[in-house]
């Protein structure tokens, strides 16, 4: 199995301004998650940024770093400008590791590209984790994913899906018991192929409603093959509470 990881860092961010360059332990975020992604079995680690300031910092840590257009609506259409300025193969499988994520597992990384090496039928492949309370069932920024028998994706929500009809008639918020719920993992490994048509495809109205990009592919007729994981992996870094904990745990390990 070959594979390459991009970590797509855009400069804007709403609640942690500047986060991809915020310092954990000495080193930029982004890079500390461009290590985690590099002891994967990636061929190679690219980040992908619209701002010079990170481009300098990747490069200045020993990464690779494309410079990618400032418009990009979502982080797969950052990821299709780099495998178009790569001349990526159509087979070339690419893992989307997000620029926030310094905890990521290598070895998750490398579980969701050989998904999608075995899976030839499959344009994208991903991951999910069995949800083990109501809370995450009902939050609509946990979002959920329904599979078929062959673990495609059937349909991402942030509704509460499936939906337990006798266990909630009664209007309270709660797992039923062996619900096969699962909380969506945003871990995605790509064919190049299909990075390069995704920006032409249009935006329907599931993608609209629920403001999920991958329901681009599944409302286009692409297949998404499902990895469960035994275990939810650790969190990203989403708030100044988020920043402040894994700075704890690099702390703690030095």
């Amino acid at each position: 199995m070959s594979f390459v990881a991009v970590i797509p860092a855009r400069a804007a961010s709403t609640r942690l301004p500047g986060k991809p360059l915020l310092d954990i332990a000495g080193k930029p975020m982004v890079v500390r998650t461009a290590e985690q992604a590099a002891r994967s079995q990636a061929a190679r680690v690219i980040i992908a940024t619209d701002d010079p300031a990170i481009q300098a910092a990747a490069l200045a840590h020993g990464f690779d770093a494309a410079l990618t257009r400032a418009d990009h609506a979502t982080g797969t259409d950052r990821l299709a400008e780099v495998a178009q300025q790569m001349g990526w193969s159509d087979d070339t499988i690419v893992v989307n590791v997000q620029g926030d994520e310094p905890l990521i597992d290598p070895a998750q990384i490398n579980a969701v590209a050989q998904l999608l090496a075995q899976d030839p039928d499959a344009a994208i492949a991903t991951c999910a984790a069995p949800i083990g309370n109501a809370q995450t069932l009902f939050n609509p920024n946990a979002v959920k994913v329904v599979c078929d028998a062959r673990q495609r994706a059937l349909y991402f929500s942030r509704a509460p899906i499936p939906w337990a009809r006798d266990e909630l008639a009664d209007g309270q918020q709660r797992l039923a018991p062996k619900l096969p719920a699962l909380h969506h993992i945003g871990l995605y490994a790509y064919r190049a192929s299909f990075l390069k048509i995704f920006p032409a495809l249009p935006v329907g109205p599931l993608e609209h409603f629920e403001s999920l990009e991958q329901l681009r592919a599944l409302e286009n007729g692409y297949a998404i093959a499902v990895l469960t994981a035994r275990e939810h992996p650790a969190a990203g870094v989403d708030t100044q509470e988020d920043l402040e904990r894994v700075r704890n745990i690099f702390a703690n390990r030095l």
